[in-house]
């Protein structure tokens, strides 16, 4: 949000949620994070998420 000077409002804006939300979300003690809120984040900044599954 920062590089792309996005402000909480327009983030949320483009995320389709409240600034609420947004801000559950940048709370780190906050274990409600969906990947699907993760998703549209990421498509928000016009990134993607890769997930990946790796043996211990």
């Amino acid at each position: 949000m920062q590089k792309q000077k996005l402000t909480k409002t327009l983030m949320a804006k483009k995320m389709h949620t409240s600034r609420a939300a947004l801000n559950r979300l940048l709370d780190e003690s906050d274990t409600s994070l969906t990947l699907t809120t993760l998703a549209s984040a990421a498509t928000a900044l016009g990134k993607t998420i890769k997930f990946e599954l790796k043996a211990a």
